[in-house]
C-alpha cells in the first residue's frame, strides 16, 4: 500500500539527440511513393524510463548516505537537528516524555529545511503503557499486554486510530510500533527482559491479529507503522540495549515468532524494525547486522518489499559485537537494512557526520555496493510516497 513507486503510470521518455556523424539534413532524393524502411534515428534513440532509482543514481554518495540516517533529537528542541535535516537526513527520531504544545509548528518549520522538499520521516516510540513520548498531546494507550487481554482487534484499531490522527496533526508521521514479539511474561520490560507488557500476548495467534489491528489503526490515522522487533524478541536472554542478548533458537522462532510478521507483511506492513539480538542458528552477528536475517529471511523467504530499519545501533549489544555506530551502520546497509538509528546522547552532529562518512568511504572502497545504497535510499523515499519523477 505504501510502496507506490514512480514506475506506475506512463514512464517519461528522455529524448537524446542524434549521435555524431548522423546528419539531420533532409535527403535530396526525390520523395518516394513508398515510405522509407530506414529507422528515423532522431525519434528511435534510446529512451530511459524515469524511476526513483534512475534519479537517485545521479545523487552524490554523501547525499544518499544521509537519506539512510534517522537523527535523534529531543522533542522539546527539534530545531537542534536543522543542520542535519538541511544536509539530507532521511528521518528524525523524537525522544522525551512530554511533547511541547506547539510541536506541530516546530516540526513544520524543520521540514522546510529538507533539500528539494522531499518530505521527512518524523518518528517516535508511541507504543502504549510506559513507552509513550507524547501522550500529553495525543492521548494515552495502555500497555500492549492490557490491550491483548481486554480489547478486541477492532477496539485496538479504533483506539490507535484516535492517537495516530493526533500524531499526524502534530506532524509526526511514523510510529516505531506495534511490537509483535510473542512474550507472555507478566512483567514490566527491564534490563533482562525487553518485552513483558510490551507484547500483546504469549499466544502467537493473538499477537498476529492484534499486531495487524494496531498497524491498521496507525495507517487509518495517516501514521506509518514500523512492525518490530524482527525476528522476535519474546523469551530473549537479555535486553540488547544493555548488553549481548540472544533470542530463542531459530527453529523455535520460525514456529512461534515469525507468524505475526508474516501476517503483518500480508496485511501490507510498510516498515519493519530488526532487533539487535543474536539468533541462535541464524549466524553470530546481531540480526540487525545479519544478511541472513534481513536479506535471506525477511526479504527472501517472507517476501518483504518495504523499509527495513535497524533498532538503535547505540545498543551495548552492538559494541559488544565489535562494532562502533558508524561501522555498524555500514554493516547494517550491507546486510539489507535501509535506515539506521542511534540514541540521543553525545554529539549528535558529529555522530551523524561520522556515519555518513563511513558509508561514503565504504562505497568508495568497494566494501558497500553503490547499488545497495541507492536501493536503501529508494526504500526511504518510497515509504513516504516520494516520486522524484513527478
Amino acid at each position: 500500500m505504501l510502496l507506490a513507486g514512480c514506475g506506475a503510470g506512463t514512464p517519461k521518455a528522455t529524448g537524446h539527440s542524434s549521435g555524431p556523424g548522423v546528419s539531420r539534413t533532409p535527403s535530396a532524393t526525390p520523395s518516394s511513393p513508398h515510405p522509407s524502411l530506414a529507422p528515423n534515428l532522431s525519434t528511435t534513440a534510446a529512451t530511459t524510463a524515469c524511476t526513483n532509482s534512475t534519479k537517485l543514481a545521479g545523487w552524490s554518495n554523501r547525499r544518499l548516505a544521509m537519506l539512510t540516517v534517522a537523527v535523534p533529537v529531543s522533542e522539546t528542541s527539534v530545531s537542534d537537528v536543522t543542520s542535519e535535516v538541511s544536509a539530507g537526513a532521511g528521518g528524525v527520531l523524537l525522544f522525551g516524555s512530554k511533547a511541547p504544545s506547539d510541536l506541530g509548528s516546530r516540526l513544520t518549520a524543520l521540514k522546510t529545511h529538507v533539500p528539494g522538499h522531499l518530505g521527512l520521516l518524523v518518528m517516535t516510540d508511541e507504543e502504549g503503557g510506559g513507552i509513550q513520548r507524547m501522550a500529553n498531546l495525543v492521548g494515552s494507550l495502555p500497555w500492549a499486554a492490557y490491550m491483548g487481554a481486554h480489547w478486541t482487534p477492532a477496539q485496538i484499531q479504533q483506539n490507535v486510530t484516535k492517537v495516530a490522527t493526533k500524531m499526524a496533526a502534530a506532524q509526526v508521521n511514523m510510529d516505531l510500533a506495534p511490537v509483535v514479539d510473542v512474550d507472555g511474561r507478566n512483567v514490566a520490560p527491564s534490563k533482562t527482559n525487553p518485552d513483558g507488557w510490551r507484547s500483546f500476548s504469549g499466544n502467537t495467534s493473538v499477537v498476529s491479529k492484534d499486531g495487524v489491528a494496531y498497524m491498521n489503526g496507525l495507517r487509518a490515522g495517516n501514521v506509518i507503522p514500523v512492525v518490530k522487533h524482527f525476528p522476535g524478541l519474546g523469551g530473549s536472554s537479555y535486553n540488547s540495549d544493555f548488553g549481548p542478548a540472544h533470542t530463542l533458537p531459530w527453529s523455535t522462532l520460525q514456529k512461534v515468532a515469525i507468524p505475526p510478521f508474516t501476517a503483518a507483511i500480508k496485511a501490507g506492513a510498510p516498515a519493519i524494525m530488526v532487533s539487535n539480538n543474536v539468533v541462535p542458528g541464524l549466524g553470530t552477528n546481531p540480526a540487525s547486522l545479519s544478511p541472513t536475517a534481513i536479506t535471506s529471511e525477511l526479504r527472501g523467504k517472507l517476501g518483504f518489499k518495504g523499509l527495513v530499519v535497524t533498532d538503535s545501533l547505540s545498543a551495548k549489544a552492538i559494541s559488544a559485537a565489535g562494532f562502533s555506530v558508524p561501522t555498524a551502520a555500514v554493516q547494517a546497509l550491507r546486510s539489507g537494512a535501509d535506515m539506521v538509528m542511534f540514541d540521543l546522547g553525545g554529539n549528535v552532529s558529529s555522530q551523524t557526520s561520522a556515519i555518513a562518512t563511513a558509508i561514503t568511504n565504504a562505497v568508495a572502497g568497494g566494501h558497500l555496493a553503490r547499488s545497495r545504497l541507492i536501493d536503501a535510499a529508494g526504500h526511504v523515499l518510497a515509504v513516504r510516497h516520494v516520486n522524484l519523477c513527478s
